[in-house]
């Protein structure tokens, strides 16, 4: 299947990025993947005249895209270096990934729900975007690819995941969308091997983190 991304598509970006500049959003690396991603390819066809609006939309299987600032934001406060070895947890759309590895990192990322697995993984290729894809329970992490440097969590989860936190290298960071009806961003630092320093970002609205895979 052809997919395209216009002129039209690339003005649409270009505004988008002087939105996120005007939200707070001042790492230029991320500011230029964002401007790359081509998102409207990542959205259910209804929704591709809203690609570049700073809002989520569903995606199928009770999950969303998240909103522009907040995948800016996550990618931000990881403080990303070309060349870092980063676990996602909750591949959703792909679009996230699209930026981290727009940003030259060394993607792993893992997703629970099958079809949504399948349908990113899928795109993520054909758009020529290279990281490793996992279809697992992210409560669970990747033990056998640890430790990474930096690890990014797309859903709330109700507890901050020890399985997690101990895959993360001694100076290494995580950020979390933390909280069950009321969620908190925070950004999580190993400070020795049985250490972490937190920090609350700011409020924020996520899908909620399940255990277990669904479909494969």
């Amino acid at each position: 299947m052809m997919r395209k991304d216009s002129f039209r598509h690339i003005g649409m970006r270009t505004r988008l990025v002087e939105e996120l500049r005007r939200k707070r959003i001042t790492d230029e690396r991320v500011l230029e993947a964002i401007g790359r991603v081509p998102r409207h390819l990542f959205l259910e066809s209804s929704f591709i005249k809203f690609a570049y609006q700073d809002k989520a939309f569903p995606i199928g299987a009770g999950q969303t895209i998240s909103q522009p600032y907040t995948v800016a934001l996550q990618s931000q406060l990881l403080e990303v270096k070309a060349g870092e070895k980063i676990l996602e947890v909750g591949t959703g759309s792909g679009y996230q990934a699209a930026v981290l590895i727009e940003m030259g990192v060394k993607l792993f990322s893992i997703e629970r729900q099958g079809e949504l697995y399948q349908r990113s993984v899928r795109l993520l290729r054909e758009l020529g975007y290279q990281g490793r894809f996992y279809l697992g329970d992210g409560y669970e992490g990747l033990a056998a690819q640890a430790p990474f440097d930096k690890i990014i969590i797309t859903a709330g989860a109700p507890v901050i995941p020890r399985n997690l936190l101990m895959q993360l290298k001694v100076g290494g960071m995580m950020v979390i969308p933390f909280g069950d009806k009321k969620q908190v961003l925070m950004r999580i630092i190993r400070i020795n091997e049985d250490e972490f320093e937190q920090e609350e970002i700011e409020e924020c609205a996520f899908v909620p983190m399940l255990n277990g895979v669904v479909g494969k």
